[in-house]
């Protein structure tokens, strides 16, 4: 049986080997796989404040889009990576804002503090630390923002409770995450590849919804969705022919959603 640890240690292991990466990720898994092109992500072109050098293709959505960021705003990303969402926020918020940005590898916040260096933000900070256990003051936060990470961390309520924790009241987030409509085969729940790559930690989409409620968060919305179809090349590497139509004939979706919710 996977443990906790065990799912921290391949997460941490995998994202630390891309962060040292000199390309971006690419593929269905954001393990780079290179059987499909990027199936997840939605594009960042044309968005303001978009750095090319730290978007590494590991995020699901877009999640500043309708995260209601305002100037003067402080702003925390969960799960930073190279800081691609926290420079599109810090375009928004603008220098009277603040925005930080958490993540538990060290050589994604090096890679950070790089591209930080470049565009010479002083209001930009980049911390090392576990979304359970955030390393954020209460209430200090506006807004919380996240790009497919949530469903990485084992302990999800907590993570939930965290967020809560940290925001101010009258604040709230805007999260981009992978769920499931449905329990998933036991291969792919345990292959390290779909651990590390948001779907073998994916929730069912209403207890993911509950968990959020149960935070505390009102006004909870799913304000955009997509459906993420792994192709049975991608399948095949966890799960045979017969499987594969099994997994087809249960009608589980894989599906991106960003959702929204206040305290």
């Amino acid at each position: 049986m996977t443990t906790i640890d065990d799912v921290k240690s391949i997460v941490k292991g995998k994202y630390e080997e891309i962060a040292k990466r000199s390309d971006s990720c690419c593929g269905p898994q954001c393990g780079c796989s290179s059987k499909e092109g990027d199936i997840m992500a939605d594009s960042y072109a044309g968005l303001e404040g978009y750095v090319p050098e730290a978007d590494l293709g590991l995020g699901c959505g877009l999640p500043t889009e309708i995260a209601g960021l305002q100037k003067g705003h402080t702003v925390l990303d969960l799960g930073s990576g190279a800081g691609n969402d926290v420079f599109v926020a810090r375009r928004i918020v603008g220098s009277t804002g603040r925005v930080i940005g958490v993540d538990m590898t060290e050589a994604m916040i090096a890679r950070a503090h790089v591209n930080k260096e470049k565009l010479g933000y002083t209001n930009v900070e980049f911390r090392l630390g576990d979304i359970e256990n955030l390393p954020v003051e209460n209430e200090s936060v506006d807004v919380v923002i996240s790009n497919c990470v949530l469903n990485l961390v084992p302990d999800k309520s907590k993570a939930f409770s965290q967020i809560y924790r940290v925001l101010r009241a009258g604040g709230h987030f805007s999260i981009s995450d992978i769920v499931i409509t449905n329990n998933l085969p036991a291969p792919l729940l345990t292959a390290a590849e779909m651990i590390a790559g948001c779907v073998a930690g994916a929730m069912i989409e209403g207890d993911y919804l509950s968990a959020i409620r149960n935070a505390g968060f009102k006004n909870v919305a799913v304000k955009k969705e997509k459906i993420i179809d792994l192709s049975d090349e991608v399948l095949l590497d966890y799960l045979n022919r017969k499987e594969i139509a099994e997994y087809r004939k249960s009608g589980t979706s894989i599906k991106s959603i960003t959702v929204y919710g206040e305290k």
